[in-house]
């Protein structure tokens, strides 16, 4: 009977995926570009909207499910105000109509613009991953600012 120099134990875990996707070879640049630049069009034209076309005026936009049947303000409530704000470059008040929706749109601006910059470039398209704990943790914040700006503490939060 031969012996093993390793002592028998659990196999070694599996190796992660890479963390950026590579490029379909041979792509043009413009085949690369498309997605990310149709991604940006369409957020383009929908600030366009929402900027042209006032969240404040009754009559144009859905009010909330969540806050007309209960009152309560959800994470997104706000969120077509700041984003009108945030069209007409008023930072102040689209903060203060919903700031976890100012922090997501500077978020998505950034990964689009990482987006298109690698496809110019050639390189893996970008992948967002976090561990489990991160997005915990972004739960977890979202959760609070919805309880905060719910409470007569918070009403700077509330739109």
């Amino acid at each position: 009977m031969e012996a093993s120099s390793t002592p028998p134990g659990p196999a070694a875990p599996p190796r992660r995926p890479p963390v950026t996707a590579p490029a379909p070879a041979g792509a043009s640049r413009a085949r690369r570009l498309a997605a990310p630049a149709l991604t940006l069009a369409g957020a383009v034209a929908a600030f366009a909207y929402v900027g042209a076309v006032d969240p404040n005026e009754p009559g144009h936009y859905p009010v909330c499910p969540l806050f007309r049947l209960t009152g309560v303000l959800c994470p997104g409530c706000g969120g077509l105000r700041s984003a009108h704000a945030f069209a007409r470059g008023d930072l102040a008040t689209a903060l203060g109509d919903n700031a976890v929706a100012v922090v997501g749109y500077l978020v998505f601006a950034a990964f689009t613009a990482l987006w298109l910059l690698r496809a110019f470039r050639g390189g893996p398209v970008p992948r967002i991953v976090l561990k489990p704990v991160w997005w915990w943790l972004i739960g977890v914040s979202v959760l609070g600012f919805s309880i905060v700006r719910n409470l007569p503490i918070g009403s700077a939060l509330a739109p």
